[in-house]
């Protein structure tokens, strides 16, 4: 008796777990369903010719993308593969999803990619408009070797492209870095003789470098600061471009992707893309700048550029930095705006002398409303640079 009930509660058990597996299991049209919900807003929209379910594992093969963005036309980028796909409050919190490599080729010309994914998506039940759940975030986003080809040969490619996001556990700011490594520019096969001249006089014909961005968005008062955004090249130099603007708020996002559906979804697309940039003039009027600056730093390559201008006029480098010294004064004198001339031929003058770096910052005493300045700009361009507090120097 003791055996038989043991068989039939060990029965129950399995049929009990097996029913329970059943009413738990994943529906991989509802996960697609989910992310179209939170993607849709933003003129993206994504479909699968089927779906296979296996544990915690969603398997989308042939899926495609449309985006408004290129005219709603179809891409297909293969099968995604989601891992540790759970489900949480009636929405999905997945671990990785896994594409396939990137082989798109078209008259000779294509980009090649592998290695494509990203990690830490969540996806609501129900994204609500102005909101962090109505935002497409993910921790982190890859995409590895990168081949671009030009007539089937290869002229461009990089290392991998990288993407990490950090929201604070109150959800109070996110952090951003990305990067993207071993960047490599084979610019010898140029058509133009003249260009080819000058990249192999100034060494051009193979470029390597790199970029960094950092930035932090807070989302109650909007405030993006872009603090690097860096393009860094061997033998020829690092371009740094920071900023910072106020009002990108969630309410403001809100106001976009409400802007941009309206427009999607208009018959007349002339008058729906009339109606965004009516709507972009409105929205433009919410936020703020803050200041920016961009400066470069000379890794050798501006005394070669000096070289071999001087060289079509028959003098060299230095006689060329002298002449344009002595042009300067003369072509800026048009401005009408002496205290930035005076900055940009003092900066010039040093930078001509002896090449290091050279910035320009625009960082107003407080923070001013973009129509502010393009009302400044429109009304009188001259008083542009003492609103906005243009500094320009060189080498420090």
């Amino acid at each position: 008796m003791k055996l038989n009930r043991s068989i039939s509660l060990m029965l129950a058990s399995t049929a009990f777990i097996s029913i329970a597996n059943a009413a738990f299991a994943l529906d991989g049209n509802d996960v697609l369903a989910k992310l179209n919900a939170l993607s849709s807003p933003n003129g993206t929209s994504f479909a699968a010719q089927g779906s296979e379910v296996d544990g915690t594992t969603v398997k989308l093969s042939g899926v495609t993308v449309t985006m408004s963005s290129i005219d709603n036309k179809q891409l297909p980028i293969g099968d995604v593969t989601l891992t540790g796909v759970t489900e949480e409050d009636g929405g999905y919190e997945i671990e990785k999803a896994s594409f396939s490599d990137l082989n798109v080729v078209e008259n000779g010309s294509g980009i090649h990619a592998k290695d494509i994914f990203i990690e830490g998506i969540s996806l609501p039940a129900q994204p609500e408009p102005g909101t962090i759940s109505s935002l497409m975030l993910a921790q982190s986003f890859h995409v590895g070797e990168t081949k671009i080809t030009s007539d089937n040969k290869e002229v461009a490619s990089i290392g991998a492209f990288t993407a990490d996001y950090k929201m604070a556990d109150d959800e109070s700011k996110l952090d951003m870095e990305a990067a993207v490594s071993d960047i490599k520019i084979d610019t010898s096969a140029t058509p133009d003789p003249k260009a080819k001249e000058a990249i192999e006089a100034l060494g051009l014909a193979n470029l390597n470098g790199a970029l960094t961005m950092k930035g932090t968005w807070t989302l109650a008062d909007g405030k993006m600061d872009v603090t690097e955004y860096a393009l860094d090249f061997e033998n020829l130099g690092r371009l740094d471009v920071n900023f910072s603007i106020s009002g990108y708020t969630l309410e403001f996002v809100k106001s976009l992707q409400e802007a941009m559906k309206a427009a999607n979804d208009n018959p007349d697309k002339a008058a729906g893309q009339q109606a965004m940039s009516m709507a972009m003039m409105g929205l433009m009027q919410q936020l703020s700048y803050n200041g920016a600056s961009i400066r470069y730093d000379d890794a050798g390559i501006a005394p070669k550029v000096l070289d071999y201008a001087g060289k079509q006029q028959g003098v060299d480098g230095k006689q060329f930095a002298q002449s344009i010294k002595g042009m300067l004064p003369l072509l800026l004198a048009q401005l009408n705006m002496p205290e930035l001339q005076n900055q940009i031929v003092e900066a010039a003058n040093a930078f001509l002398d002896d090449p290091k770096s050279i910035e320009v910052t625009a960082e107003p005493a407080q923070p001013m409303p973009f129509p502010q300045i393009m009302g400044t700009a429109m009304g009188n361009p001259a008083d542009l640079a003492k609103t906005l507090n243009v500094q320009i120097t060189a080498n420090d």
